[in-house]
């Protein structure tokens, strides 16, 4: 799987940033971090953030692009005529490579922001696609509607990784040192 955030030795000034950006949101949250704390800890002047960002938006909207091109590169190594579950596990398997991914989503969606919606639209768009391509190709199911469909596989691929936190604190208080349940979540069709 190729790797879109990089190593430090290889990157530009602009993709240190941002690599700089995801962690420190990741760990703090958007609100906290200014454009300030992110250009010292990337090692740069703060003009240079603006310069190539322009805004703290500018800067949010690249992280969640970054965060999108993890997911993407993730379902791309993925065999076309692969099943949903093989796609899913490479979606899982790639969050458990990159907890930073996991801490800037988990903060991303649940803090009560604005900011927030971005990355639902950028990874929203993403799911589309895909399901678009696997009802084309046949591998998934046209008789379900496509919106469902996109809101299934989000909730399989983003539910654990949302709720685990409270799963896992809860069964620590009910029934600690024992091995947890497997966490799974899924999306029925309405009933009209």
């Amino acid at each position: 799987m190729t790797n879109p955030r990089a190593t430090n030795d290889d990157l530009t000034a602009k993709a240190r940033i941002r690599n700089t950006a995801l962690d420190l949101y990741a760990k703090h949250g958007q609100d906290r971090i200014s454009l300030r704390a992110i250009a010292a800890e990337a090692g740069v002047a703060v003009g240079l953030v603006q310069h190539h960002f322009k805004t703290k938006a500018g800067l949010r909207d690249a992280v969640d692009q970054l965060v999108v091109d993890h997911f993407a590169n993730a379902l791309a190594d993925v065999p076309d005529d692969a099943s949903t579950a093989v796609r899913d596990d490479a979606v899982r398997n790639m969050l458990r490579a990159n907890p930073t991914v996991v801490d800037y989503v988990r903060r991303a969606l649940l803090e009560p922001n604005v900011a927030g919606s971005h990355l639902i639209d950028v990874i929203v768009d993403l799911t589309q696609r895909e399901v678009r391509a696997a009802r084309k190709t046949g591998r998934a199911s046209t008789t379900r509607k496509e919106n469902t469909q996109v809101i299934a596989v989000l909730a399989r691929q983003m539910g654990e990784l949302l709720l685990a936190p409270m799963v896992d604190a809860v069964w620590e208080r009910v029934a600690p040192r024992t091995k947890p349940p497997r966490l799974s979540v899924t999306v029925d069709e309405a009933q009209s």
